[in-house]
């Protein structure tokens, strides 16, 4: 019964990951549900239950409502089964919720928006002090701000060092401000020196699958220069992964 009940309980959090993806990056605040093709509200049993069809647009919801949904089921009922070490199944949960939010808008958006980082600050310090302390909890996020701020301002500095020199216009540099953002966000919840670990291994996730892209591109001879690739999702893998195995 308990299975059954947590996987509700995912049902439910992925219908909540999915109407923040949809409204903050459109919308810039909450509302009630909106059509992603033509921003028309929408009712509440249409958007989250059924048919899941804008009646202005007649687009259906994308599929990542659904890849969303039922990965949060399975991640509920995995977490219930066997709770993160020292986070335990609550506080796990609700961060895999805010997680996952980070991940949909920067892949679908490329942001990271400010009030989503404000409320990872307000959720990971009250974590990070459960798990560290105020002192490492507090460092962690100043260090992880100031370093990803160092290789914010090196990337542009070099990427427009680089455009300069091909005679190309520079549109997007690698890295920004919100993963400098989210880089601080992190720092709170691993702390120090657990950060360290975390801008390691996401900057190894990024390199790794970046090369994969443009191995892709370049036999598809489809490669651009100075193409962006969102960087937050490698910084959250890390962190899972530090955190839950």
């Amino acid at each position: 019964m308990m299975i059954i009940l947590t996987g509700i309980l995912g049902l439910f959090g992925g219908m909540v990951v999915n109407y923040l993806s949809d409204v903050l990056p459109n919308m810039r605040r909450l509302t009630t549900p909106i059509c992603v093709h033509c921003f028309e509200r929408q009712s509440g049993l249409n958007y989250l239950i059924w048919p899941r069809l804008c009646p202005d647009c007649g687009h259906n919801r994308p599929w990542r409502v659904w890849i969303v949904e039922i990965l949060f089921i399975g991640t509920s009922v995995a977490m219930w089964l066997r709770p993160p070490d020292g986070l335990g199944f609550t506080l796990g949960w609700l961060l895999s919720l805010y997680f996952a939010v980070v991940i949909v808008i920067d892949l679908e958006h490329r942001l990271i928006m400010h009030v989503v980082s404000l409320t990872g600050v307000v959720l990971t310090v009250i974590i990070g002090v459960w798990l560290h302390g105020w002192l490492p909890t507090l460092l962690g996020g100043v260090a992880g701000f100031l370093v990803m701020l160092g290789l914010y301002y090196f990337g542009e500095v070099f990427a427009r060092w680089m455009a300069r020199r091909r005679g190309q216009e520079l549109d997007e540099v690698a890295l920004g401000f919100g993963d400098v953002n989210l880089s601080g966000v992190l720092g709170l919840l691993l702390g120090w020196p657990g950060i360290t670990a975390g801008l390691v291994l996401a900057i190894l996730l990024g390199g790794f699958v970046s090369l994969i892209y443009l191995v892709i591109m370049l036999v598809r001879r489809q490669y651009q220069a100075f193409t962006a690739i969102p960087y937050g999702p490698f910084l959250v893998a890390a962190a899972v992964f530090l955190l839950y195995f």
